[in-house]
């Protein structure tokens, strides 16, 4: 899976809890979320310096419900629950818990939460 395809499977399950997500999809959404961020500060400047960035205030208001998504199905797909994303709400270790979720390797074949994305043929 390429960035294009994992920014055209975020957005086409926008706010889809069901199912699992790869590595790769979680990633190149991840990277394609700073570059777009990135440019948007680049272009319009750091929000509190007297003025507000409207268009990435826009922006973050888009991706909030395809982002929550794809981590909840990312969790799938290592076996856990979705709700194990609330985790992530703990201040200071929760992002890093998920973050080490994030990385770590898919369930091979199918799981409780569905069928594994990474081998599709192999049911």
């Amino acid at each position: 899976m390429n960035m294009f395809q994992a920014v055209i499977s975020v957005f086409s399950k926008y706010a889809e809890f069901k199912g699992r997500a790869r590595r790769s999809e979680y990633w190149y959404f991840v990277l394609f979320n700073v570059i777009v961020t990135v440019i948007l500060i680049l272009i319009w400047g750091f929000p509190g310096k007297g003025h507000y960035n409207i268009p990435l205030t826009t922006y973050r208001l888009a991706v909030l419900c395809p982002s929550i998504a794809l981590c909840w199905r990312r969790l799938h797909d290592i076996g856990k629950s979705g709700k194990y994303w609330f985790v992530s709400l703990i201040p200071i270790v929760g992002s890093w818990i998920f973050l080490y979720w994030a990385a770590q390797p898919g369930e091979i074949g199918t799981n409780p939460y569905g069928h594994d994305p990474k081998f599709p043929d192999q049911r």
